[in-house]
């Protein structure tokens, strides 16, 4: 322990790193504490407090990040970086990197993408502040220039070829050799003279008329990149957890959303208007009952024609009206004919002489 404070003493404090070294201690503790947060409000715990929500609007914690990264900024000015004061604004400015650069991919988005694979840039921006600030920490600077160092031509020489090695290793889609190389000059000269990755704007620009380079280039990102995209997947899931596989405000759920809906109101729009006609044909094949039975006739397609006599061969009273029935069931679309149902204005037959009409009363 004592050797830990020494060290600390003498690197960190005496070199008056001592700022930047809250900063970095804000910076890591936000985001672990934002993360596991949100994760438990994810899982539904019912013991941890959950979402801020005053009156119904759901307030990100980037909003919290912005008032932490104000209050840091504006009072180390307002202070003129004086001890102790720009240790504490030095803390809270790296509480509010972590905050905001948690939700990074909601303000490049401008949408609630923080569960959806858009969210993982959150985690990318994030890991490559701590690193960024870890090496400032550490002794590097950007570019390879120290402010002790004399500019000599040799140096800016230097300085511009680490610039433009930057450059092109960031065109061949390698974003995190590009950007460390910015501090660590060897790296990103790496970076630019191997092959670039298949979907960077290097390969479309040189490898579409050399077909061999892009072969190996693919070559490659099958048995190198994925391996290590895969490695890289599985640790942002187990810092950041899974994202969904669809976000609920993804672009292609709203459409998938919006589809479906459609769907439904189509349907029931065409369920109502077959209720709809189903009953307009059982009213009009009452109403052409019991207007035949008063009147004596029955009409077919408009036209009055005589009832059929009683008891003659080959017709039977009423099969005018189902004909008629069944062609307006066609004409509304239903599959399923309704029989006419009696209104009490039917005449009643007569009955037959040799008919029993009463039951024999049986004596005991």
């Amino acid at each position: 322990m004592t050797t830990l404070l020494d060290g600390y003493r003498e690197h960190i404090v005496a070199a008056h790193k001592q700022p930047l070294f809250l900063l970095l201690v804000g910076f890591i503790t936000s985001f672990v504490f934002i993360r596991f947060s949100v994760r438990m409000i994810r899982a539904q715990v019912r013991w941890w407090p959950g979402n801020v929500t005053p009156g119904g609007l759901h307030i990100h914690h980037m909003v919290f990040g912005l008032g932490f990264l104000l209050a840091g900024g504006i009072g180390v000015f307002a202070t003129y970086g004086g001890h102790p004061w720009i240790d504490w604004f030095g803390l809270l400015f790296g509480i509010g990197c972590g905050l905001v650069l948690d939700e990074f991919a909601l303000i490049l988005h401008l949408d609630d993408v923080y569960w959806g694979e858009q969210g993982r840039k959150s985690v990318d921006a994030v890991i490559f502040g701590i690193l960024f600030t870890a090496l400032l920490l550490v002794g590097y600077v950007p570019l390879g220039v120290e402010p002790a160092q004399e500019t000599r031509w040799g140096l800016l020489a230097v300085i511009s070829v680490n610039a433009l090695a930057s450059v092109i290793t960031l065109l061949k889609g390698k974003v995190w050799t590009g950007l460390l190389g910015i501090m660590v000059p060897g790296l990103s000269w790496i970076g630019a003279v191997r092959l670039a990755r298949t979907g960077s704007p290097w390969a479309r620009w040189r490898y579409a008329t050399r077909p061999r380079r892009r072969a190996r280039a693919l070559r490659r990102e099958r048995l190198l990149h994925q391996r290590a995209d895969r490695a890289r997947t599985w640790l942002f899931d187990l810092i950041a957890g899974a994202p969904d596989k669809v976000s609920a405000n993804h672009p292609a759920a709203h459409r998938v959303a919006e589809r479906m809906a459609a769907r439904a109101t189509a349907h029931l729009d065409a369920h109502a208007a077959r209720a709809l006609a189903r009953r307009s044909a059982r009213l009009a094949d009452r109403r052409s009952a019991a207007a035949g039975a008063v009147g004596g006739t029955t009409h077919t397609r408009g036209v009055a024609a005589p009832a059929p006599a009683e008891g003659a061969s080959g017709s039977t009273p009423g099969r005018s009206g189902r004909a008629q029935q069944r062609r307006r069931t066609v004409r509304a679309g239903r599959t399923r004919v309704y029989a006419v149902q009696p209104t009490g204005l039917e005449p009643r037959p007569e009955r037959h002489p040799h008919l029993r009409t009463h039951t024999r009363r049986i004596r005991r």
